[in-house]
């Protein structure tokens, strides 16, 4: 997606979560994994970080290849590595794919690794990033999508009218393989990994900045897990051509196969959200209402903040804007689906949901 002004000024993300457990132990973590592109138009022989105090006196926008992995949890971290466009080889046709040295990423196969020593961490704040290793070597299966409409449809991707697009091609993604963690092994199974892919691109972040998803999800009135659903919500603040649409967010519902969308810029099925978000020194709070004509569905989240990260990102023009965005993979929470049937919205299920993927940020915050 990195032509036109975004070859300039412009990110490409495929973003990649799920859960394993330890070889041994049998202990479950959860994991992340992205390829992040930035400015493929700016690259030079080596990666350029806009964070570099130089850089910014001079104006210089970043460009590089970042993979970007870690972990939630007890000791969370998020380690970064970065490639100068010059050693990265890019398919930029279907199917995708973004390799540079032991590093892929493509629809059926996720391969790579990174290693930060404390000292270099330390040393390098552009980075923005911990120390520590990890290593995988993943097969994925997107099973579920969303296919988000707003801003996806080819007139609009050429006219580069959104400042932040979003395609979630896997809310339920079955992931195979291991992970190596600081030199501890996990098993990643396709039953129990509970996984998410999704990409965004465009000229910069949202703010509010939210996002929920979970495919592990229990019926509290039948008490059986649904094996063929996932929830999926995102967005905050749209801005179209320079104009923000204010607390926006989009949504669906994949309910054992029936899809409900939950979708603003499809203004004739009579979509409404209201969300809040905040935070108390513990943990993180989410509380959505999404309606349309036909359905209704409020999402409760929590996550404990023991568990998530500040996951760091520098905006195409150079920008750190947010410095407090939450980032988790280990919410829990409570889902209500609800049907209108003869003018009456009626339950259809009250889910319990875990392993929630989960952000929120806003600039200045």
């Amino acid at each position: 997606m990195l032509t036109g002004g975004f070859a300039e000024q412009g990110y490409d993300w495929w973003w990649h979560s799920f859960t394993g457990h330890h070889a041994k132990t049998g202990e479950r973590r959860s994991f992340f994994i992205e390829f992040f592109c930035c400015n493929p138009a700016l690259g030079g022989d080596e990666p350029v970080f806009g964070q570099l105090p130089e850089n910014r006196i001079a104006h210089r926008r970043p460009s590089y290849v970042m993979v970007k992995a870690g972990s939630w949890g007890e000791n969370a971290k998020q380690l970064h590595r970065f490639f100068s466009w010059k050693d990265v080889t890019l398919g930029e046709n279907v199917p995708f794919f973004v390799e540079a040295d032991d590093c892929l990423c493509c629809e059926i196969d996720l391969i790579g690794s990174i290693r930060i020593a404390p000292d270099d961490a330390a040393s390098h704040p552009e980075w923005m990033c911990d120390a520590g290793t990890m290593l995988w070597d993943l097969k994925v299966d997107k099973q579920i999508p969303f296919n988000v409409g707003y801003g996806a449809s080819a007139p609009l991707r050429a006219l580069q009218a959104f400042e932040m697009f979003w395609h979630a091609e896997g809310i339920k993604t079955a992931y195979c393989g291991t992970v190596v963690l600081d030199g501890e092994t996990y098993i990643v199974e396709p039953d129990t990994c509970f996984g998410y892919a999704d990409k965004n691109w465009g000229a910069d972040f949202t703010s509010p900045w939210v996002w929920l998803s979970s495919c592990n999800l229990v019926s509290t009135i039948s008490g059986k897990r649904l094996e063929n659903s996932a929830f999926d919500i995102g967005g905050g603040r749209p801005v179209v051509k320079g104009v923000a649409l204010d607390r926006k967010l989009l949504g669906c519902m994949n309910y054992e196969g029936k899809p409900y969308e939950f979708n603003f810029s499809k203004f004739w099925t009579g979509s409404t959200t209201k969300f809040d978000c905040w935070e108390t020194d513990d943990a993180l709070f989410w509380h959505v209402e999404q309606q349309t004509f036909k359905a209704r569905l409020v999402t409760d989240v929590t996550c404990p903040k023991s568990e998530m990260l500040l996951v760091n990102y520098e905006s195409p023009d150079g920008a750190k804007r947010h410095n407090r965005l939450w980032n988790g993979g280990t919410g829990v929470g409570r889902v209500q689906l609800f049907e209108k049937r003869g003018g009456t919205f009626v339950l259809i299920d009250d889910l319990r949901a875990a392993t929630i993927g989960c952000e929120y940020g806003e600039y200045g915050k």
